[in-house]
C-alpha cells in the first residue's frame, strides 16, 4: 500500500496536468470568442452546452463521478463564457443599456406622488428628498403610484421598499416588475415613534391609543408601563395621528413620527418610545424614465432562472467573477407558475462601468430574462 505522502505527490502531478489542460482550454476559448465577435454569434449556446455535459458525463463510471463531473465541467463553461463576455467588452461589442445618464435629477419643478396621508412616513421620505416646497398628492395604493408616473400624471413616486426590522415590502417589489418605472433615488428615514396627544394633555388622562399594528409592536415595552390604556390598530399612524388632532379629545393619544405631531398640531408627551433604535424604512424613488445619476453607486436588477440544480449559483458568479459587491438578494414567486422564483439583486456599480456592463451581458444572456429595476 503506498503512503500517504506519494499518494499526496501523484494528486499533485495529476493537479498540474489539470492547470494545464485548463489553461490550453481558456486560450482556445478566446479564439472561440474572436470567431463569435466576427460573426455576431452569442456567447452562450444552450443547447450545445447541454449535448456536452451529457457526454462527458456518460465517460464516468460511477453516479458519483458522473455528478462530479458535470459540476466540474458546468463551472468550467462558466468560466469560459465568463472570459468570451470580458473579450467581447474589451472589443466593444457589448450592445448598449437603454438607460440616459445625467448630471443631477431634477428635484424642483416636478409633480410627486407618494402613497398614504400627510404625516406618513412616505410623506416624510418625500419632504426630505425633493423639499418641503415640492408639488405633491397623495394617493391611497402603492400600485396607484406606480400608475401615476406610468401615465404621466407624476414625475416621480416615493414607495417604501424595506423596513430594518419588518423585512421587505413584498407588493413594491412585483409592482417594479409589473411596470416600466425605474428606481432613481433612495431616502431612508429613522422610524423614530413618539407619544402624541391634545396640547396640555396628561398621561393619567390617556385611556386609548391608536396607531398602526406595526407601530404599537414597536412600542410594546413603554405600552406595558400603561396597561391601562387600550390600544386600536389604525391603518397608518398618519391616520391615528389626524384623529386625535380631530377628535380634540385628551383621553386619546397617537403613535407615530414627530413629523405628524408637528403637521397636525399635537404635542408631542413622550418621545424614543420604541425599543430598536435601528429601526428604519428605506424608500425609493421612481419615475418612468430609464435615467441615472452620473455618480450613482448602486444597481437593482431582477431575473428569472432555469428551474434545475446550480442556476442561481453560476448567475451570481457573474458578480464574482466581475468583482461586484452584492449587497442583497430576494426572491418572490412568479404568479401562475408553481415553485418557480424571480430574485431581486442590488450591489454596487454604476451602469457606465465595463465591469457592470459584463456582468449584465452575461446575466441577461443565461437568465430566462432579466430586468434593470435603476441605478441610483
Amino acid at each position: 500500500m503506498k503512503d500517504l505522502l506519494e499518494l499526496r505527490d501523484e494528486i499533485d502531478e495529476i493537479d498540474s496536468a489539470i492547470v494545464d489542460l485548463f489553461e490550453k482550454r481558456m486560450a482556445i476559448s478566446e479564439a472561440v470568442a474572436e470567431f463569435k465577435i466576427s460573426t455576431g454569434k452569442k456567447v452562450f449556446d444552450k443547447d450545445r452546452e447541454r449535448s456536452k455535459l451529457e457526454k462527458l458525463t456518460a465517460l464516468a463510471h460511477n453516479d458519483f463521478n458522473r455528478h462530479g463531473v458535470e459540476e466540474l465541467f458546468q463551472q468550467i463553461m462558466s468560466m469560459s463564457r465568463k472570459k468570451q463576455y470580458q473579450l467581447l467588452a474589451q472589443n466593444g461589442v457589448m450592445g448598449r443599456l437603454p438607460f440616459i445618464s445625467v448630471d443631477a435629477l431634477d428635484t424642483k419643478n416636478v409633480r410627486v406622488v407618494y402613497q398614504g396621508v400627510e404625516g406618513a412616513y412616505s410623506h416624510a421620505a418625500m419632504r426630505r428628498f425633493f423639499g418641503e416646497d415640492v408639488n405633491c398628492f397623495h394617493v391611497d395604493r402603492w400600485r396607484d403610484a406606480m400608475e401615476a408616473i406610468a401615465e404621466g400624471a407624476a414625475d416621480y413616486a416615493v414607495l417604501p421598499i424595506e423596513n430594518s426590522s419588518a423585512g421587505i415590502v413584498a407588493d413594491n417589489f412585483d409592482l417594479l416588475v409589473d411596470f416600466e418605472n425605474y428606481i432613481v433615488g433612495e431616502q431612508v428615514i429613522r422610524c423614530e415613534h413618539v407619544l402624541m396627544g391634545m396640547p396640555g394633555t396628561k398621561p393619567e388622562e390617556i385611556s386609548t391609543v391608536y396607531s398602526h399594528q406595526q407601530a404599537l409592536s414597536q412600542c410594546e415595552q413603554f405600552l406595558n408601563e400603561h396597561r391601562d390604556w387600550k390600544q386600536i390598530p389604525y391603518d397608518n399612524t398618519a391616520m391615528a395621528a389626524r384623529k386625535v388632532s380631530e377628535d380634540q379629545d385628551k383621553s386619546q393619544a397617537a403613535i407615530g413620527s414627530a413629523f405628524a405631531a408637528q403637521l397636525f398640531g399635537l404635542e408631542i408627551l413622550a418621545d424614543h418610545i420604541y425599543y430598536n433604535e435601528a429601526n428604519s424604512t428605506r424608500f425609493i424613488i421612481v419615475t418612468n424614465q430609464r435615467i441615472f445619476r452620473k455618480d450613482a453607486g448602486k444597481i437593482s436588477i431582477c431575473f428569472e432562472l432555469p428551474h434545475r440544480s446550480g442556476s442561481l449559483y453560476n448567475m451570481l458568479s457573474h458578480f464574482i467573477y466581475n468583482n461586484l459587491n452584492m449587497n442583497r438578494i430576494e426572491s418572490r414567486p412568479i404568479t401562475g407558475r408553481n415553485w418557480e422564483y424571480r430574485f431581486f439583486v442590488d450591489f454596487d456599480g454604476n451602469l457606465n462601468d465595463s465591469s457592470v456592463k459584463n456582468a449584465l451581458r452575461g446575466i441577461r444572456e443565461e437568465a430566462i430574462n432579466m430586468k434593470i429595476l435603476g441605478n441610483y
